[in-house]
């Protein structure tokens, strides 16, 4: 393997709409001209088999949760033998960075790239790597086109997703700012007479985790993430932030849960109450497998997925990715 580093630059992303024109110069240079902005998911996927034919010690990403999820989904469907795959460095750019959040290089920019240069040059040690499992999304109908992600959900996160995608709220405000105004936006839901029942009457879904059914007819929200860290301290999950376990973490939430407003006011300050750990409308944990039937999507990573032509959807635990970061 070489000893050099590819940059793969999503020029939509919104830090780099107004990005430095002497990034991506300085970037060609120091890459030796391995500078790749794919128009498409076909084209994404061309690049990455040609790159396993002269493969990079370092595979940097310059964009938000999308589009590392669609770089990793073509690097999982490509020939490249995974136990050659490079290392992943993350540049956060994107409209959600949840992804660098717990993974991220750290810089950005020309810094960023200096810094990658000086690391690759130097020699990659295992010692300097963050190891994680994507979540991999199959479906029937879709053989050969596995989504990897890193955090997704069915139910009032789906809902929230939509607000959050409003036009409005994706053209004129930050990230930080947008996801603080799409919780507030979506806990109006739970006070407005009209939109309260739909909310906490949840989706139908049958779900059997790791080989056993769950019970809920109805989900108000199921969140599942292989990440360990999350932004601003928030952790909906009972295990410990940064702990580490196999498989992922998911938090199930039966339709009509009762205390949800203190259960949100928890979950969002990383809280678990003894209490809600031994609701039984509250359930969370460790699992390697979820397999959904239901005729809603799922979204990961931003990204709306509908169920298969048999009407499910089945996420695993994908296989160790080291991510590079400061």
């Amino acid at each position: 393997m070489q000893n050099c580093f590819a940059l793969i630059y999503n020029p939509q992303s919104r830090r780099n709409i107004e990005a430095d024109p002497q990034y991506l110069e300085q970037a060609r240079a120091l890459t030796h001209g391995r500078v790749y902005a794919p128009k498409s998911h076909d084209e994404l996927r061309l690049l990455i088999e040609r790159m396993a034919t002269n493969p990079v010690a370092c595979l940097v990403i310059d964009g938000g949760d999308g589009t590392v999820g669609s770089v990793l989904s073509a690097l999982y469907a490509s020939s490249w033998p995974r136990a050659s795959w490079p290392v992943i460095a993350v540049l956060a750019s994107g409209n959600t960075n949840l992804i660098a959040a717990d993974v991220g290089f750290g810089l950005r920019g020309v810094q960023a790239l200096h810094a990658l240069q000086d690391r690759v040059q130097g020699g990659i040690s295992s010692a300097g790597l963050t190891w994680r499992r994507p979540l991999v999304v199959q479906r029937a109908g879709h053989e050969g086109q596995d989504v990897l992600g890193f955090f997704g959900g069915i139910g009032a996160f789906a809902r929230g997703i939509d607000i959050a995608h409003h036009p409005g709220i994706l053209r004129n405000i930050a990230h930080d700012a947008a996801v603080a105004l799409t919780l507030m936006l979506s806990l109006t839901k739970l006070f407005s007479p009209l939109q309260r029942k739909r909310w906490l009457e949840g989706v139908p879904c049958s779900l059997v985790c790791d080989g056993s059914a769950d019970s809920f007819q109805r989900h108000f929200l199921l969140l599942c993430t292989s990440l360990q860290r999350l932004p601003h301290g928030t952790w909906p999950f009972w295990t410990e932030p940064g702990s580490l376990g196999d498989g992922f973490t998911y938090l199930d939430v039966a339709a009509r849960p009762k205390r949800l407003l203190t259960a949100i006011w928890h979950l969002l300050r990383g809280r678990a109450p003894a209490w809600m750990r031994r609701s039984p409308q509250y359930r969370s944990g460790m699992a390697e497998s979820l397999h959904l039937t239901m005729r809603h999507a799922f979204v990961l990573d931003g990204e709306i997925l509908e169920p298969g032509t048999d009407g499910c959807l089945t996420i695993t635990a994908g296989p160790q990715i080291s991510f590079l970061c400061i």
